[in-house]
């Protein structure tokens, strides 16, 4: 079964994903992302555009993802915004032309929340120091595409909704499982470690474009 976690920038797809990977036994996360970062670093930066206009980006997360669902034993989950209706049909769609069983989940809330979200994202603020601005100039990206994603994905297509103003991120991973059937172990982080636990996981995913 594949879990594709869909949703904003900055709503909390990441930091879902890995809380599945934390409670679902054999459950492995593919990033779509990583695909695109490897087809622009073979590209000078002025052609760097949305990867995902790349046909070559489309077609190798299906062959990816295609892998490692017949070839891995248990659950994969892909966190990955993807608004374009064309491009969904051709990776979402595709896979489950091609016999797999696919869960999507549109991760939601509203423009209030997920701003709020990125501002507390601090380390990109912090990184930015080193990083030369590249970690400020995401969150203005995030920003700008943030209505877009939001209008898209509230249509049907996009369904099933899950929106995650009032929930925490244990609580996001909950709902997916059981929509998906899928049994979580017991959550055993304290308010303290869980949110130690998020913030290692959010520097540990901290995308520095080169």
């Amino acid at each position: 079964m594949l879990l594709w976690l869909n949703g904003p920038f900055g709503g909390g797809k990441t930091q879902t994903a890995f809380e599945l990977r934390r409670r679902l036994p054999g459950s492995v996360v593919c990033d779509p992302e990583q695909v695109g970062f490897g087809l622009h670093r073979t590209m000078p930066r002025t052609l760097r555009g949305d990867f995902q206009d790349l046909a070559a980006w489309r077609q190798g997360v299906v062959e990816v993802l295609d892998l490692v669902l017949r070839r891995h034993d248990g659950p994969v989950i892909a966190p990955m915004t993807l608004v374009e209706p064309r491009y969904f049909a051709e990776v979402v769609g595709r896979l489950r032309d091609l016999g797999h069983d696919v869960r999507h989940f549109a991760l939601l809330a509203s423009r209030e929340t997920v701003l709020r979200r990125l501002r507390e994202r601090g380390i990109g603020h912090a990184l930015s120091v080193v990083a030369g601005q590249v970690s400020l100039r995401r969150e203005s990206f995030a920003v700008a595409k943030l209505d877009g994603c939001l209008d898209r994905l509230r249509g049907e297509e996009f369904a099933e909704h899950v929106w995650t103003d009032d929930l925490p991120v244990p609580r996001v991973a909950e709902r997916v499982a059981a929509s998906a059937g899928l049994p979580l172990a017991p959550n055993t982080d304290g308010p303290l470690r869980g949110r130690a636990r998020r913030a290692w996981t959010g520097v540990r995913h901290i995308r520095i474009v080169r």
